[in-house]
C-alpha cells in the first residue's frame, strides 16, 4: 500500500536518464484514458492534450511513449506525490535556456526547491540532490558553484496534477483495477482515425493466423550527450526520440499480471476486445501481430495507406519495406499501437541513424591545419598563482566610490549605503567601503568582491557577477590532458564544400589539486578521447585557433557533477558547446546546424576569448 492519497505525474525519460514530467494537462489526458481501462483501447494521443505532442502515441500495456514519424520509443512512468508538494500545488519551477525558453525542472528538483521557498530559506544548495547548483530566492537564479554561470529561474502556477484516493498500487500499471478490464467497449466511432483503426482490424481478421512470428533486432545503444533535451511543457519541446527500441513483440493476451513501468523496452500488442462492425459475437480468437509474417505486415500498410488517403490525411510514405532494413521494427511498432484502437494515421519511413564518427581515415589521409602550427597541444598542471593580494588585483580594476548609490549590492544583497552583508571568512578590508568597475561600471562593496575573488581561481582576473565583464585574462581548472587538430577528408552535412577539422581531447583520471571542487581526492573521465568536427573553413578554422587560446588557459573542461549520469568528481565540459557527431544531428550536437560556429563564437568571447587573445598569445 502506499498513500491515501497522492496527486499523480505521469513522466518519460529521455536519452539522458533521467524521468521528466508531462504537464499537468497532458497527466490529466493520459490518467483519464488509464482510469477508463481496456474500454478506451489502452493508448493514448498525446495530440488531442497539446497539438505540440500531436506525433507521440502511449501505449499503456508496455507502458511506452511511441512517435510515430521517426519509429522510436522511449518508457514512460506513472509516479505519485504527496498532495502538499509543487505538482499538487500547480506549482511548476522553470529555468531559461541558452535559447530564451523556459524548461521545467525534474519533478524530484521542482519539490526540493519549492520546499525550501516555502520555508522562506534565502536560497538552496541542490548538490544533495546530484546538482551543483545553487537557487538564490532574492535574484530568483540559479548558479553553477563551478562556473559561476547565473540563470535566471521562474516560479509560476499551472493546473494541478491529477489526484488520486484510496488504496495505490505498488506498482505502475495498466488496467488501473482489476474491475476495469470487464467494463463493456463504448460505440465505435465514425472519424477518419477510427475507420483507419477499423480497416487495420479487419485486414488482420483476413489474412487468418500464420505461424510465423516477427522478432526484431536489438539496437545498439547510444551514448549520452549533452543536455538539451526538454520536457513536454507549455514553452519546451516535444521529447525527441533518439534512439528505437526494438525487441520481441508478445502478445499481451497471456499475460496476466501487472506491469511495471520500469520494465524491458519491448513493445508488447493485442487485439482489441472490441468488435469492427458487422462482425459475429463468436469467440474465436483473433491473430495477434506476432503471428504476421513480412507479407501480411505489408498487407497492412497498403490498407494503413488506402485508408489515410481516402479520409484526406496527408500520409509519410513507408520505403525499403522489401529488404532487410531499420523500417520492420518501426513498422512493427505502429501496427502494434493501431491494433490497441490508437490514433494518429501515418505511414513510416526508415528511422534516421546516429553517426557519430566519420568512416576511417588513414594516416596518409589525415593533413595539418594551414596557418597553425603543431597537430597537438598538452596541458599540465595549474600555472603558478601571480602572487599579489586580492586586494592588490582588485585596485587594478576598481574606482572607490564615496558616495554610494541607494541600490543593492547584487552580491550580499544588502543596501550600498550599509556594511557589507558577507558572513564567512572575513577579508582585511573594512566591510562599509564601495567599488566601482572601470569597464562596466557596476558598485559593489569592496568586502563583497575581495570574498568572491578569493573563492573563485585566483588567477589575478576578476568577472563582474552582474553582467559577466571579465577584467584581465580568465582561467580556468581543467585538469591535464592533450588535444590533437588535424584535417581529415570527409565533408560535415551542410558543408559539403570543404573538408572536416576533427579535434581528440584525451584527459585521464587523476587526483584533484588545491583549485578543484575536493582537492586530494581522484576523479574519473569518462569518454574520452572526444571526438568533436569543425567545417574546414575560414570561420571553422577561426573556431578552432580561438578554442586553442581556451584549451591553453584551461577552459574547455572542469572537475564538477555531470548533468547527463549524475556523477560528481568527473571531468565535465565548461560551457563552451562542442559538435560531437560527424553525419547526423540527432542529439543535438550534430550538423548541420547554421547557427553553431556563431554561437560557438559568442560562448568563447563569454569566457573572455575573441580575436583580440590571439593578438594576446602571440605577445
Amino acid at each position: 500500500m502506499l498513500l491515501a492519497s497522492a496527486v499523480v505525474v505521469w513522466e518519460w525519460l529521455n536519452e539522458h536518464g533521467r524521468w521528466r514530467p508531462y504537464s499537468p494537462a497532458v497527466s490529466h489526458h493520459i490518467e483519464a484514458v488509464a482510469r477508463a481501462g481496456p474500454r478506451a483501447g489502452g493508448s493514448v494521443v498525446l495530440g488531442q492534450a497539446d497539438s505540440r505532442l500531436a506525433p507521440y502515441i502511449i501505449d499503456l500495456q508496455s507502458m511506452h511513449q511511441f512517435r510515430q514519424d521517426t519509429g522510436t520509443i522511449r518508457p514512460v512512468r506513472r509516479s505519485y506525490y504527496d498532495p502538499s508538494s509543487a505538482p499538487g500545488k500547480g506549482v511548476v519551477w522553470e529555468w531559461e535556456n541558452d535559447s530564451g525558453s523556459w524548461t521545467p525542472y525534474d519533478m524530484d528538483v521542482g519539490i526540493t526547491i519549492q520546499r525550501a521557498y516555502e520555508k522562506q530559506h534565502p536560497w538552496v544548495d541542490l548538490s544533495t540532490i546530484g546538482f551543483c547548483y545553487v537557487i538564490d530566492f532574492a535574484t530568483m537564479g540559479q548558479i553553477n558553484r563551478q562556473t559561476q554561470r547565473k540563470r535566471r529561474v521562474r516560479r509560476r502556477l499551472d493546473m494541478v496534477y491529477p489526484l488520486v484516493s484510496g488504496t495505490l498500487p505498488k506498482s505502475q500499471s495498466w488496467p488501473a483495477s482489476p474491475g476495469a478490464a470487464a467494463a463493456p467497449p463504448v460505440p465505435a466511432c465514425a472519424c477518419p482515425q477510427c475507420l483507419l483503426v477499423m480497416s487495420v482490424k479487419a485486414t488482420v481478421s483476413a489474412t487468418g493466423p500464420s505461424t510465423a512470428t516477427l522478432q526484431t533486432r536489438k539496437a545498439p545503444s547510444v551514448p549520452p550527450a549533452a543536455p538539451k533535451a526538454a520536457a513536454p511543457a507549455p514553452g519546451a519541446k516535444a521529447p525527441d526520440s533518439v534512439t528505437t527500441a526494438r525487441g520481441s513483440l508478445k502478445p499481451l493476451a497471456a499475460q496476466g499480471g501487472r506491469r511495471q513501468a520500469a520494465s524491458t523496452p519491448t513493445l508488447s500488442s493485442a487485439s482489441s476486445n472490441a468488435s469492427p462492425p458487422g462482425a459475429g459475437s463468436g469467440k474465436a480468437s483473433r491473430p495477434g501481430l506476432s503471428t504476421l509474417n513480412r507479407s501480411h505486415l505489408q498487407r497492412l500498410a497498403i490498407a494503413q495507406s488506402r485508408v489515410l488517403i481516402a479520409s484526406g490525411v496527408p500520409t509519410v510514405p513507408v520505403k525499403n519495406l522489401t529488404g532487410s532494413s531499420p523500417v520492420n521494427p518501426a513498422l512493427a511498432g505502429i501496427t502494434g499501437i493501431l491494433m490497441s484502437a490508437a490514433g494518429l494515421p501515418v505511414c513510416l519511413t526508415r528511422p534516421p541513424k546516429l553517426v557519430l564518427h566519420p568512416p576511417p581515415v588513414s594516416k596518409s589521409e589525415i593533413q595539418s591545419i594551414p596557418g597553425i602550427s603543431h597537430t597537438c597541444r598538452k596541458t599540465t598542471k595549474k600555472q603558478a598563482k601571480k602572487g599579489k593580494t586580492p586586494e592588490e588585483v582588485l585596485k587594478k580594476y576598481l574606482q572607490k566610490v564615496r558616495h554610494p548609490p541607494d541600490e543593492d549590492c547584487t552580491i550580499c544583497m544588502e543596501r550600498l549605503s550599509a556594511p557589507s552583508g558577507y558572513k564567512g571568512p572575513q577579508p582585511a578590508i573594512k566591510p562599509d567601503l564601495v567599488g566601482k568597475l572601470a569597464k562596466c561600471g557596476h558598485v559593489f562593496h569592496l568586502h563583497c568582491l575581495v570574498a568572491m575573488y578569493n573563492n573563485g581561481n585566483k588567477d589575478g582576473s576578476l568577472q563582474c557577477p552582474t553582467c559577466k565583464t571579465i577584467y584581465g585574462v580568465k582561467t580556468g581548472t581543467q585538469p591535464p590532458g592533450k588535444m590533437e587538430y588535424h584535417i581529415i577528408p570527409h565533408a560535415l552535412p551542410g558543408h559539403s564544400d570543404c573538408k572536416t577539422i576533427r579535434i581528440i581531447y584525451n584527459i585521464p583520471p587523476g587526483v584533484q589539486g588545491p583549485e578543484h571542487p575536493n582537492p586530494g581526492k581522484s576523479f574519473t573521465a569518462r569518454g574520452f578521447p572526444r571526438h568533436c568536427y569543425l567545417p574546414d573553413s575560414e570561420k571553422g578554422r577561426k573556431v578552432l585557433k580561438l578554442l586553442l587560446v581556451a584549451w591553453d588557459r584551461r577552459l574547455i573542461f572542469a572537475i564538477g557533477t555531470s548533468s547527463t549520469t549524475g556523477e560528481s568528481d568527473t571531468v565535465i565540459w565548461n560551457e563552451i558547446h562542442h559538435k560531437t557527431e560527424f553525419g547526423s544531428n540527432l542529439t543535438g550536437h550534430g550538423y548541420p546546424d547554421i547557427n553553431y560556429l556563431d554561437n560557438v563564437l559568442a560562448e568563447l568571447a563569454a569566457q573572455g576569448i575573441t580575436e583580440e587573445s590571439l593578438a594576446q598569445e602571440k605577445d
